[in-house]
């Protein structure tokens, strides 16, 4: 097997990771310089075949990634080492699943250690500001208020509230939301989340499904189709530029608000972790240290 085959198998994992995770362009790239550089070290090391890479080779890779020497003198950032590791690994566990090869070799290979870091939160001031901004009576202003005040009410990550159906409302104060590994939580809502939830089912989504065909989707864009992700991104930096908030906002932020004011209110780290749908509480925890 030559270089030119191990390229093909990379570039179909890039594929393959652009239709699953909707990669921007940006990212994409990213994607491609850190395997063209394990291309690279293994093409220098005579490795030509993915079914004669051993686990070992994935991991000396990882540590000549913080070899100064082998960075022309410069010591390599640890998020940058451990985010080309990960896309080691992610290629791997592609081989490994496509059946190209008979076992994932990077599967217990260690990435380099990151500085833990508190995840950045609102405060409610300035997510009450962020409400306020998407207030109106227009159908598409009720929409992005219930919108915003379910992510914040729910801590629900952005694919979990995309992936919303109106049946997954169970009753007012009620969602049925569908994590990763399509794992179903029940999560409670607030008495402000719940009118502005009822406000958009009973005035602005008719509107909007009598434009599409039917989509079972809680959230529906102009035209009656479901919301995309980069829909509801879109949605929230024009609401955030709105309530002029010097904060960067993304869906993640408001999850990681609503898990810090809950424990800065006293929740227990175990409910806040059943609420998140963490699969470990030292996810959770993480948040703790917030909580002073």
């Amino acid at each position: 097997m030559s270089r030119r085959e191990l390229e093909r198998y990379r570039d179909q994992y890039l594929r393959h990771v652009t239709i699953e995770r909707g990669l921007s362009t940006n990212s994409l790239a990213a994607y491609r310089r850190d395997l063209a550089r394990y291309l690279e070290y293994l093409e220098d090391r005579d490795i030509s075949d993915v079914n004669a890479i051993a686990a070992s080779d994935v991991q000396q890779f990882v540590g000549w990634l913080r070899a100064p020497l082998a960075q022309g003198g410069l010591e390599l950032a640890a998020s940058s080492a451990s985010r080309i590791t990960s896309s080691v690994r992610g290629f791997h566990r592609f081989l490994d699943e496509e059946g190209v090869v008979q076992d994932d070799v990077a599967r217990d290979v260690q990435t380099p250690k990151l500085p833990a870091r508190l995840p950045k939160a609102l405060t409610i001031d300035e997510v009450q500001r962020l409400l306020d901004a998407a207030s109106g009576t227009a159908p598409e202003a009720l929409r992005d208020r219930a919108l915003l005040e379910l992510l914040y009410a729910s801590g629900a990550r952005i694919s979990e509230a995309v992936g919303l159906a109106v049946d997954d409302v169970i009753d007012r104060d009620i969602i049925r939301v569908r994590g990763k590994g399509d794992k179903q939580r029940i999560v409670p809502l607030g008495s402000f989340a719940q009118d502005a939830l009822d406000a958009y089912l009973v005035r602005a989504r008719p509107v909007f499904a009598a434009r599409g065909n039917g989509s079972p989707a809680l959230f529906l864009g102009v035209r009656g189709g479901a919301l995309s992700r980069n829909s509801v991104w879109n949605i929230l930096q024009r609401i955030a530029q709105r309530a002029e908030l010097d904060a960067h906002v993304s869906p993640h932020t408001l999850r990681h608000s609503f898990a810090t004011h809950l424990m800065q209110g006293g929740a227990d780290v175990r409910v806040v972790q059943e609420l998140l749908g963490h699969a470990s509480v030292s996810t959770t925890q993480i948040l703790s240290l917030i909580h002073i």
